[in-house]
């Protein structure tokens, strides 16, 4: 890669895009491209302006980073992702992965941290921040993640909006689905984690980390 690493900065937040653009900026080498709010925007820049690098939020409006993710790979598949988020949890670095992103950031990290991880990720190495990365060491026994992990990517995103506390009804305008195909879909969640009801779906949710 010749010149300055390209990066696009997607998350909700502006104030939180302008502060991590003042930071990346302060690079030499690092050359922030443009930004995004939502996912639709996110995948419209990264066609338009073709970043090195995304630097890519999972709480987004609507759909969630690691949808978006999905999507902007499968549209261009030599983009390199690398999620940074306020989740440190594994299983959402898992299902980052899983998606396609390069590497896995928590919000906690240091600033140089950032840098550091996105001049690997630029190079084509998978990165985890160190929290990320003993979290999924210490997951393999956790109660309820081989459940969660043999959900479908629109399961575990269904499931992450109902651990939100959204209804069937934002759930399916989020995600452009009927009510009926997410309640096929809760339905089909409550079936492969085995939870007969809300409340143990609920309990489920919190031991693994999504239920925040």
């Amino acid at each position: 890669m010749t010149g300055p690493t390209r990066i696009l900065l997607v998350d909700d937040h502006a104030i939180v895009r302008e502060g991590y653009r003042r930071l990346l900026e302060e690079e030499p080498s690092i050359r922030v491209v443009g930004e995004a709010g939502n996912g639709t925007q996110a995948c419209e820049r990264a066609r338009a302006l073709g970043p090195d690098v995304v630097v890519m939020d999972i709480a987004l409006p609507g759909t969630s980073g690691i949808e978006v993710t999905r999507r902007m790979l499968k549209d261009q598949p030599q983009l390199r992702i690398l999620m940074f988020s306020m989740y440190d949890d594994a299983i959402y670095a898992t299902r980052a992965l899983e998606a396609g992103a390069l590497g896995y950031l928590s919000k906690a990290s240091a600033p140089e941290v950032l840098v550091q991880a996105i001049y690997a990720v630029s190079r084509g190495e998978r990165y985890l921040s160190p929290d990320v990365a003993a979290n999924m060491a210490r997951s393999t026994a956790q109660p309820g993640r081989a459940e969660i992990e043999a959900l479908s990517p629109r399961e575990f995103e269904v499931l992450r909006l109902l651990a939100q506390g959204e209804t069937v009804r934002s759930i399916g305008e989020k995600l452009g689905l009927s009510e009926k195909t997410v309640a096929n879909h809760q339905s089909a969640i409550r079936e492969k984690l085995g939870a007969r009801n809300s409340a143990q779906l609920a309990r489920l949710v919190a031991e693994v980390g999504l239920a925040r």
